[in-house]
């Protein structure tokens, strides 16, 4: 497990990618999207053209009119055999296009910080799928006795058993600013520095996706411009707001998905970028890139990007 104290720290999916990266989707869509029409598209069409003579034969030895109504006695054998091709999915059914489609987490309007009344004591609280609330950790009524230092002390307690987890306690003040930020800039890009090789991007998703918990989404750039909304992230960040108004702290847990070629480390160096960019009210230069990448801009750089992650504050 990783824990750490960020004194300054603050899911469709959100569909519509920012300018900039539709941009660098633009500029692969020769290689994925051509692939992509070839072995996915109207195989039925291409199939019935190459043997379009041999159809028409079988309609007329079996007494039909044409091919739509001997497509339409072996309906039931055409399903069959479409399904045994498919094989078995244990996770999930393939969509159309090729991909499994994770549920996206209901958006909700702009909200203001939930009072203690809203997010302690509601007889039904909301549960979205995939989104596990605070009360699935804690004992919320019994927490909210406790001072300050023992709650952050019982937050890392509960997660030092999970070596994948990261979690975090943040002032409420710091958590309100990142949030504002976070609803003009809900997609952003982040750097991992690999020595010798420049730097590894990673492409982030703030989603907000009920009253007392958001979630950042962090995915292999690669893999987003690949797959865009079916991309799998490979850690998972949320952020629990029931404790805001009356403790004034709001307590972070991460995931950093096993097998997906991000270390715990590592997802603690995204997080700690997070907190540069979005946490960073004075910092311009930051502000400008989310900016930029927001809007599209032209010169937005990859190298200032790296330039200002590796700054010490």
């Amino acid at each position: 497990m990783s824990v750490f104290r960020l004194p300054a720290l603050r899911h469709a999916f959100g569909k519509t990618a920012s300018p900039y990266l539709r941009g660098m989707q633009r500029r692969h869509a020769q290689v994925h999207d051509v692939r992509f029409l070839v072995t996915h598209r109207q195989p039925e069409k291409i199939i019935e053209e190459k043997y379009k003579e041999k159809l028409h034969q079988k309609a007329k030895e079996q007494g039909l009119q044409d091919v739509d109504e001997l497509k339409a006695v072996y309906q039931d054998k055409i399903q069959s055999q479409r399904r045994k091709a498919l094989g078995p999915n244990p996770i999930t059914s393939a969509t159309s296009s090729g991909f499994p489609a994770p549920p996206p987490p209901p958006q909700v309007p702009p909200h203001s910080t939930p009072n203690s009344s809203q997010a302690t004591h509601s007889n039904k609280p909301s549960n979205p799928p995939g989104i596990r609330l605070l009360s699935s950790y804690i004992d919320i009524p019994r927490t909210l006795e406790l001072p300050q230092k023992e709650i952050e002390y019982i937050w890392r307690l509960r997660h030092a058993s999970d070596p994948q987890s990261l979690c975090a306690v943040i002032p409420q003040t710091t958590y309100n600013r990142i949030e504002a930020t976070a609803r003009r800039h809900p997609q952003f890009i982040l750097p991992i520095p690999r020595e010798g090789k420049g730097a590894e991007i990673h492409f982030l998703q703030w989603t907000f996706p009920s009253p007392t918990t958001t979630t950042v989404l962090f995915t292999h750039l690669a893999e987003f411009k690949l797959r865009g909304e079916y991309a799998q992230p490979h850690t998972t960040v949320t952020h629990h707001l029931d404790l805001a108004d009356p403790k004034e702290l709001v307590l972070l847990q991460g995931t950093v998905v096993d097998g997906r070629g991000i270390t715990v480390d590592e997802g603690k160096w995204l997080l700690m970028c997070l907190q540069k960019f979005y946490g960073a009210e004075h910092k311009v230069e930051r502000k400008r890139l989310l900016e930029q990448f927001s809007q599209g801009d032209g010169g937005f750089k990859v190298e200032e990007l790296l330039e200002e992650a590796e700054k010490v504050v």
